[in-house]
């Protein structure tokens, strides 16, 4: 029977790729290994699946092969992934257990799901002998001399029950290729390798794009409330405009919350019970969501729920999931979009594993009209500066605060504006760079710098934590507890250090070129194999990874005068602007009570120094706005993005460039105001801009458009603007700058 699956494009590509490199090695004499590396969320399971029914297509296979097959994984893992093959690949293979096989063989085309803790646990169950001569030995022998090649797949080796002993099984079932499906490989040396990227993924809407931590979360006063509970109307919150905003998209996806307690220590029961009982009392007095009225459910190793049952389908009545550790792993839940986390959980390695079930895009797609479906939440009481995965460069990339549109005030100002489409050189990084950061790593001396016999990281967490105020700072009261990182961990921290190495090139199109370059630096300098994750310690540790990122910083500074600066026209586009309903912010921004501001709460930016905006003349400028009786909204405009408000105009060379206001300025009058703040060698230096701006204005109005603005500067106590077609700043004879006045 044909399913009705249907590929994305990465996934075919990926497929055919793996079809035909282990079609290449089954050629080949001896046991041979190929690596299938493939994210969370990309939907490895469904690619393996079809890969295995490509491969045993009886109209391709000429050579007349047949197949069984073995699948080992972790947990329950392997019989999740039965499900999902089952579900669509039905009749194109035999699924069985060890228990289900007929004759002490494994048939052609069947596929057996083994658990790895019986294979290798203290009962062995698969493999000491029994009176019926029934072991996985005997299976597998019996199975060669049928005449078939056997094809072991490890799903999730990386995981720490599995990936020590993963040679061992390879060795003991010697399998014709052996297929370790991951996204963190752990065998080394492979016959072959195929990569699913991470960025291929998400631009094909398979997951989110990003994740939002703690957003809005300002707004959720204590008022005598426990922080859990804050923690929880939050996310309720959420999960409310969430719903609403796949109604408004024609969608019935009914968005899950999750929320995970803590992993206690054993012999605190008690505690762990309560933490239990506390969640069910908020969720019921406070938001009416019960076991009861089946709104929530209960994933407990003790306790289950009868409405687990069919749980992730899309439209599943059930709201909120109260779960522990059983989901951590390998579960396949996309509608799931927010988690809680409390304060005692003490696993930075769970909670990667666990903010992964939130990743997926329910519908497989991305939503335009409402980009704040493309994120996944968490919502935690731990502080804001702890949140890091682990590692402080996490919380570049990581969104934790948005600031909404004040759509009670705005109504749509429908300004013209531009877009330059990017070119690939000026906001990624391409093979070039490599070269560059080899010459730049010799000129700094970077090898003589490193130190190579500093190999272990080290990292803190918080233990007994007390959130202190989580209206203010979110000061948390804790301890300290140093622990050791795993593979799994630091394989984390190294992708997250190539990520926010890229600076200000896209990271997710450029990292791997960060990673290309200290690859070979490390294989060159230091004779490392390829990918070697012994460097990848070497340059997390603390004494290494300034001097690391030093040379990158320098590497990109020579990367955008070699290649960026290339004289080169951009394609322009035109568009219709209006403020944007959401923008998010990391922590480099601080909120700001600002009434009039149409973005609430309004996020200003601080920079290495903690100086607020741009200029103090912005801050001034701002304070003038929220004091004028006359002004109804005002917004910071941004730059470089298409959600920001940008004119055209020609440069000091000639070329079209996009002059992006500081401020778009709307009168309880109707008309709106379009002002760039300056002062000093700012103002001299705005010239073309100006003129540019003047031209649009005059443009507009035209068509009736009630718009004004020009330059602005600070004058003896006083705001005066430039609105002039013909530019001119001397600031000995201000003759052409008229007074603004919107009081």
């Amino acid at each position: 029977m044909e399913t009705n699956l249907q590929l994305k494009a990465y996934q075919e590509e990926k497929v055919e790729e793996l079809k035909d490199k282990v079609n290449e090695l089954l050629e080949l004499v001896g046991d041979k290994l190929c690596i299938f590396e493939a994210p969370t969320g990309s939907g490895k399971t469904v690619m393996v699946g079809e890969f295995l029914k490509r491969l045993v297509n009886p109209i391709d296979r000429e050579d007349g092969k047949q197949f069984s097959f073995i699948w080992i994984s972790v947990r329950d893992l392997h019989n999740q992934s039965k499900k999902a093959l089952t579900k669509n690949f039905e009749n194109d293979f035999r699924y069985s257990h060890f228990e289900d096989l007929r004759n002490n063989v494994i048939g052609k085309n069947e596929i057996l799901f083994l658990n790895w803790e019986k294979i290798y646990n203290q009962d062995r169950v698969y493999i000491r002998d029994n009176e019926k001569g029934k072991n996985l030995s005997n299976l597998v022998e019996k199975t060669k001399l049928a005449g078939r090649d056997i094809i072991l797949i490890i799903d999730e080796s990386h995981h720490t029950s599995l990936g020590p002993n993963a040679t061992r099984v390879r060795a003991d079932i010697a399998a014709k290729i052996t297929i370790e499906v991951s996204a963190t490989p752990i065998f080394k040396d492979p016959d072959a390798h195929v990569k699913v990227h991470f960025e291929k993924v998400i631009a094909d809407g398979m997951i989110k794009k990003e994740i939002a931590i703690n957003p809005e979360f300002q707004k959720f006063k204590v008022d005598g409330k426990s922080s859990r509970e804050m923690v929880i109307n939050a996310a309720i919150a959420k999960r409310e405009e969430l719903l609403k905003a796949y109604k408004a998209e024609g969608s019935n996806v009914n968005p899950l919350l999750l929320i995970q307690l803590p992993n206690l220590q054993k012999g605190i029961n008690d505690l762990d019970k309560d933490v239990l009982l506390d969640v069910q009392k908020i969720l019921k007095t406070k938001h009416d969501i019960t076991e009861e009225n089946e709104r929530s459910a209960i994933w407990l190793a003790e306790n289950k729920t009868p409405n687990l049952v069919n749980i992730e389908k899309g439209t599943n009545e059930v709201e909120v999931l109260i779960f522990k550790q059983a989901i951590a792993l390998g579960w396949d839940c996309p509608r799931a979009q927010i988690l809680v986390i409390f304060r005692e959980t003490g696993s930075r390695v769970f909670l990667i594993q666990t903010v992964g079930r939130i990743m997926r895009m329910p519908e497989f797609h991305h939503y335009e009209d409402h980009p704040e479906l493309n994120k996944a939440y968490v919502f935690t009481n731990i502080g804001v500066n702890e949140i890091k995965l682990g590692d402080e460069i996490a919380k570049e990339y990581f969104t934790i605060q948005e600031a909404k549109r004040r759509d009670k005030v705005y109504k749509d100002i429908n300004l013209p504006s531009i877009h330059f489409k990017r070119q690939r050189e000026k906001t990624r990084l391409s093979g070039a760079f490599t070269t560059i950061f080899m010459d730049i790593a010799e000129k700094q001396k970077l090898k003589e710098k490193i130190d190579i016999k500093k190999r272990e990281i080290s990292n803190e967490i918080m233990v007994d934590g007390k959130v202190i105020n989580l209206d203010k700072a979110r000061e948390i009261q804790h301890s300290i507890m140093s622990y050791h990182s795993p593979a799994m961990e630091i394989q984390t921290y190294y992708d997250l250090f190539c990520k926010a190495s890229t600076g200000e090139f896209a990271p997710v199109d450029s990292m791997d070129r960060i990673k290309t370059a200290l690859n070979k630096f490390f294989v060159k300098a230091f004779k490392f194999e390829n990918d070697d994750p012994e460097f990848h310690k070497i340059i997390l540790n603390p004494s290494n990874i300034t001097k690391v990122s030093a040379s990158l910083a320098l590497a990109r500074e020579e990367y955008k005068r070699v290649v960026v600066a290339k004289d080169e026209e951009r394609e322009m586009e035109s568009l219709v602007w209006n403020v944007p309903k959401i923008l998010s912010y990391n922590s480099k921004y601080k909120a700001k009570n600002y009434k009039k501001a149409v973005m609430s709460p309004y996020y200003s930016k601080y920079g290495e120094s903690s100086k607020e905006e741009d200029s103090n003349v912005e801050i001034e400028f701002i304070k003038y706005l929220e004091n004028s009786k006359e002004v109804e909204w005002w917004f910071k405009n941004g730059s470089g993005e298409i959600n920001y408000f940008a004119v055209p105009y020609k440069d000091k060379h000639g070329k079209m460039a996009a002059f992006y206001v500081d401020f778009v300025v709307r009168l309880k009058n109707k008309e709106v105001w379009l002002l760039d703040t300056k002062k000093g060698q700012t103002a001299e230096d705005a010239k073309e801009r100006a003129e540019g701006l003047a031209k649009y204005i005059k443009g507009q109005k035209k068509k009736g458009k009630k718009l004004f603005g020009g330059i602005v500067i600070p004058v003896d106590d006083q705001w005066r603007y430039n609105d002039k077609e013909k530019y001119e700043y001397n600031p000995k004879d201000l003759k052409g700058w008229a007074v603004l006045d919107l009081n």
